[in-house]
Formats: C-alpha cells, sequence, structure tokens
C-alpha cells in the first residue's frame, strides 16, 4: 500500500514522535538514524532531509516532546476551578504514580545534557517553565486565601525536585518504592507546601 502524502510539518512530527519512541527503547547512545527510518518505513536519507545529523533529531525531539508536556501542563492550570484542585491535578498527572508518559525519555535526557549543551537548554527551559507555573498556581491560591505559602518558588522547587527524585527511583529501580506510598509522599509534600493537613487536601 502507498504511503499517505504529509505536508512537510506533519512529516516532521511523525518523525519527532518515531525518534522518541526509540529514544526510550534504545537510549540516546544507541539509537540510530537507521532506527527511526525502520520504525516508519522509509530511508535513511528521508530523516537526514529533515534533520541533517543525529543529534538535531534528538534535540527537535527533546523539544518537542517538552512542548508537547507543557501544553498538557498549561491545560491542567488553565482550568476553571480552584487552585488546589489545579495544583493537585498538575501535580498528580506529573508525579511518577500519575498518568504522565516518558519519565524514561526524561532521565535520558538529563543524562546526555551533562554533555550537550543544546539539549542541556532544552531541558532547562522545561524545568523553568514548569517551575514558574507551579509557581504561579501556588501565589493565586494564597491571594485566594485558599492556603498559605510563604514562598511559592521555593515551594515549586521542593515539589518538583522530589517528583523528578521518585521519577528516576520508579523508573529506574522497579520496585524500589511502592507506587501507593510514593502518592502518598508526593500528596504529603502538596499538603504541607499549602499549610494543609492531607485529609483536607483529599476533601477539596
Amino acid at each position: 500500500m502507498a504511503r499517505v502524502r504529509l505536508s512537510v510539518a506533519e512529516r516532521r512530527e511523525e518523525l519527532l514522535r518515531a525518534a522518541i519512541g526509540q529514544i526510550e527503547a534504545r537510549g540516546v547512545a544507541a539509537v540510530r538514524i537507521a532506527d527511526v527510518a525502520a520504525a516508519l518505513g522509509v530511508s535513511n536519507a528521508l530523516v537526514l532531509y529533515h534533520f541533517s545529523t543525529k543529534e538535531k533529531l534528538v534535540a527537535a525531539a527533546f523539544t518537542y516532546a517538552a512542548e508537547d508536556d507543557l501544553a498538557h501542563l498549561r491545560k491542567l492550570l488553565g482550568r476553571r476551578t480552584t487552585a488546589l484542585r489545579r495544583l493537585r491535578a498538575a501535580v498528580r498527572w506529573y508525579a511518577p504514580t500519575g498518568q504522565a508518559k516518558g519519565w524514561r525519555l526524561w532521565i535520558e535526557g538529563w543524562a546526555v545534557a551533562l554533555r550537550e549543551p543544546a539539549l542541556r537548554e532544552v531541558t532547562r527551559d522545561l524545568d523553568r517553565q514548569w517551575k514558574a507555573a507551579i509557581t504561579e498556581v501556588v501565589a493565586e491560591g494564597v491571594a485566594a486565601g485558599e492556603f498559605s505559602c510563604a514562598d511559592p518558588a521555593g515551594a515549586a522547587l521542593r515539589l518538583t525536585a522530589l517528583l523528578d527524585g521518585l521519577a528516576v527511583q520508579l523508573t529506574s529501580y522497579p520496585g524500589s518504592v511502592p507506587r501507593a506510598r510514593a502518592q502518598e509522599w508526593v500528596d504529603d509534600a502538596l499538603a504541607r507546601e499549602l499549610g494543609l493537613d492531607r485529609e483536607a487536601l483529599a476533601e477539596r
């Protein structure tokens, strides 16, 4: 069967999604242009036409993944409901016990970012935007009198650091922390940062 002709933008997106899948499956170091091409049944030349090197393909794939994650975060935090409910939804989605996908991808990205400046900027920007979005909603909740937090930016940093660390544990060392216990820790941390007890957090 002949392949459907895609626009340049559609083809790039298809290639980026395939690259993300191959990076998650093989790791950045092992993945090849040929792997991405084979996953879609296209030629190496087609991949290289859109991304002239593996390094550029990998950087673009992580940028694409970051934009996708940030779009979902903004959707959660933009709902017409209380700041507490928006925060709880965002934190539970982002947590490695939630529905967020691709933790293996981001752990790979952090490791490679130690040596690749372009990828380091992608991961740093994602981290910066996550913290800024969480900080903003915490501040909104404080202003609305929903909860108390003397340092919204510090709270955002501590929460994301906990979530990132748990993601490494649950992804790299399956079984090291029961998922239910990790979720309890996440809820405890969120409640503590907002000056609430966990029961109140669950009820609101």
